[in-house]
């Protein structure tokens, strides 16, 4: 049995490619640590660290037949290795930051919008509450129960021509004392 530990890195790296699973124990058990304090430094979350570490070590061994090192220098490659892994986390994490951040934007937004809406809303309904009853009787059989003003007429046995004058009038009233935004808004939402 070899003593793994004397091996040099490119003898270790020939025993790998010939899918010698204590050659690779060994160069796992060489690096793991300072690639993981590296890793660590950049990331400061110690799963983060050890997920880049152990994702470097099975993509070395899935790689294992086709491993080319071509520098000769197995520490700087899997320093690298490593370090990329680390980008490609912070990456993620700085995607997920700012989707998290616009996805918080649009609900206060909405919320925002909401509050203003129901704001409108109110102020609405109070000046429809302030019509003349019988006006105010017409309108919201027009508005709310959205009824036609033949049905409208027939319910309160009034003429049709007298619903349409009452309507009419409503919103004369309502767009004055509302503005032309908020009576707008009224039109388009009723």
């Amino acid at each position: 049995m070899k003593a793994y530990h004397t091996l040099a890195d490119i003898e270790l790296v020939a025993l790998l490619k010939e899918s010698n699973r204590d050659a690779f124990a060994e160069i796992y058990n060489r690096y793991k640590g300072i690639l993981f304090v590296h890793a660590y430094k950049r990331l400061l979350n110690r799963d983060e660290a050890e997920d880049a570490v152990h994702d470097l070590f099975a993509a070395l061994w899935a790689g294992r037949v086709n491993f080319n090192l071509q520098t000769g220098n197995l520490p700087g490659y899997l320093y690298s290795a490593v370090r990329n892994r680390v980008l490609k986390v912070i990456a993620k994490r700085q995607f997920a930051e700012g989707y998290l951040a616009s996805v918080a934007e649009m609900e206060n937004t909405a919320t925002d919008y909401r509050a203003r809406e129901n704001q409108l809303k109110a102020i609405i309904e109070r000046e429809v509450a302030l019509l003349p009853p019988k006006m105010r009787e017409v309108f919201e059989l027009s508005r709310n129960a959205q009824l036609s003003h033949k049905e409208i007429a027939a319910q309160l046995e009034v003429s049709e021509k007298t619903v349409k004058n009452q309507i009419n009038n409503a919103l004369k009233i309502l767009r004055v004392k509302l503005g032309l935004f908020v009576f707008l808004y009224f039109l388009i939402n009723h």
